[in-house]
């Protein structure tokens, strides 16, 4: 049966995940077959399996650091916020329901079970698992019926490592008060403390780590140094929505809705050297982009009916008249249509008018569309036909249907991967392109292709703009991650842990 080691944090966005996916890679360099695994992911950035099964981003990143397929398994929970008070619960891939706060609360407890036997199913088949946590453990209004912390901790007998953000100020507090507001039996349980994001001289750290030591009587295992890395991040928190001003040689502009999701999409364009990916959230911003994104969200109506309130809608019309390209992906597509029409009350139901830009109508359904596809995209025309003939593969999560009208032109051909179907996907006019295929842009030649367009209009030379094998970029981003950790943890004294369990 495998061992496990359970990474928790002092709050949310203390770099858990990455530090999870470092040490799936170590342990993976090390020889051994090894999973992450996390009970409970709240996130709007999902993915779909080969088997056509949701899981949260940030397990995917860790399997891919470990050199393994993704599998629901490692990430049984998923949920994705509908609105400021409820969730779409997700259990092993496939939706449950749309529950508010208090109702998952009461009822995640009956959920447990269905945590455990993915558990067991990867303890079996692997030799180390690296847990996630989720938040804090020291939350304690959750800590009743926990299923994701010390709760899952205990149920795995993982020996903890706690985490403590250092970038953001007061660590040491973190630390301590954490250990503190947990019982005695839980503070057993943690092994060994990490300080994270550390920039500087570490020997001016050295008296407060002693401190911390002889205050908890925990060592402190590492100090990990911040790392700028291009790995695909977990949830909003993720610094890429910071960057709104610099402009590239190409410049594209990608509209920072509240309830985007999905943003990984646009990884593989901000690594081409020269090309700007700015997230917009007000017409101030916006500037004179190249491209403007409407990315995928979780609440399409919604999130088109801020953009309208705050003048972006305006602004992004504007830009598509003068021969601007705007692109749309998923939700982000829906947006730009005649219509948009929720009978069901999926989202906020009856029905709005769209953007307008491109000729179809979209009608939300209570079915959720999840599944990987592959295809080409065939004849494309205005400033992106340089994608013509080019292959694509990716993902599709969607409630709706989208119907192309007069006038629209099916932007991809598709193979559905799960069923064999084919399809056509997304539509075109003029200078305006929408889909439904999460990862569009992910194939090198894709990413390029669609610069050497904007470079064509903008009568530029992009040809030392290559396009960059994102797949092969991401491996060398584990390795340099795994590199960075081994030089500022204690592996040694990790590997002791980790045999000596709880």
């Amino acid at each position: 049966m495998a061992k496990a080691i359970m990474i928790q944090g002092t709050m949310s966005n203390a770099g858990k995940s990455l530090l999870a996916a470092g040490l799936c890679r170590i342990f993976k360099q090390d020889g051994y077959k090894v999973a992450p695994f996390k009970s409970q992911n709240m996130a709007l950035n999902s993915f779909i399996t080969e088997e056509g099964l949701e899981m949260g981003r940030a397990q995917v990143m860790q399997a891919e650091a470990a050199g393994i397929t993704p599998s629901v398994n490692m990430n049984p929970i998923l949920l994705k916020p509908t609105n400021d008070v409820g969730s779409q619960v997700i259990v092993n891939g496939e939706v449950l329901g749309t529950m508010s706060a208090r109702e998952y609360f009461q009822y995640k407890k009956q959920l447990f079970p269905k945590v455990m036997e993915a558990y067991h199913e990867l303890e079996e088949e692997y030799d180390i698992i690296v847990i996630e946590g989720a938040g804090s453990p020291a939350e304690i209004n959750l800590k009743q019926e926990d299923i994701v912390n010390m709760g899952m901790a205990k149920k795995a007998h993982a020996p903890v490592l706690l985490v403590g953000d250092i970038d953001r100020g007061g660590v040491f507090a973190q630390l301590v008060g954490t250990i503190c507001l947990l019982e005695e039996e839980e503070q057993n349980m943690i092994k060994g403390m990490i300080i994270n994001k550390f920039r500087g001289d570490k020997t001016i750290l050295d008296p407060g780590v002693a401190a911390l030591e002889e205050k908890t009587g925990i060592p402190v295992v590492g100090v990990a140094p911040y790392m700028d890395l291009e790995v695909e991040d977990e949830d909003s928190l993720t610094e890429r929505f910071s960057n709104s001003g610099e402009v590239g040689l190409i410049d594209i502009a990608v509209i920072r809705v509240p309830r985007i999701s999905n943003f990984t999409d646009f990884n593989a364009l901000e690594v081409i050297p020269g090309v700007s990916v700015r997230y917009v959230k007000h017409s101030a911003e916006l500037k004179n982009p190249d491209m403007i994104i409407l990315p995928g969200t979780k609440n399409t109506m919604e999130d088109l009916l801020w953009m309208r309130q705050n003048g972006l809608e305006a602004s992004i019309l504007k830009k598509a008249a003068e021969g601007k390209v705007i692109f749309g992906i998923c939700g982000g597509y829906q947006m730009l249509g005649e219509t948009l029409s929720d009978p069901e009350h999926v989202e906020a139901g009856g029905q709005m008018k769209g953007m307008g830009l491109l000729p179809m109508d979209t009608v939300f359904q209570d079915s959720k569309t999840r599944t990987r596809v592959q295809g080409t995209f065939p004849k494309v025309e205005g400033i992106l036909h340089t994608l013509t003939g080019i292959s694509l593969e990716g993902y599709e999560i969607h409630m709706g249907k989208s119907v192309g009208k007069e006038g629209a032109c099916a932007f991809t051909e598709l193979t559905d991967t799960v069923t064999g179907s084919s399809k056509p996907d997304g539509a075109y006019y003029k200078n305006v392109y929408g889909s439904y295929v999460h990862g569009i842009f992910d194939k090198e030649e894709v990413a390029k292709k669609v610069i050497e367009g904007l470079g064509e209009e903008k009568d530029i030379d992009v040809s030392q703009m290559t396009g960059v094998d994102f797949a092969q970029f991401k491996e060398t981003q584990y390795d340099k991650l795994a590199q960075g950790l081994r030089e500022h943890l204690d592996m040694k004294k990790i590997y002791e842990i980790l045999e000596q369990g709880i």
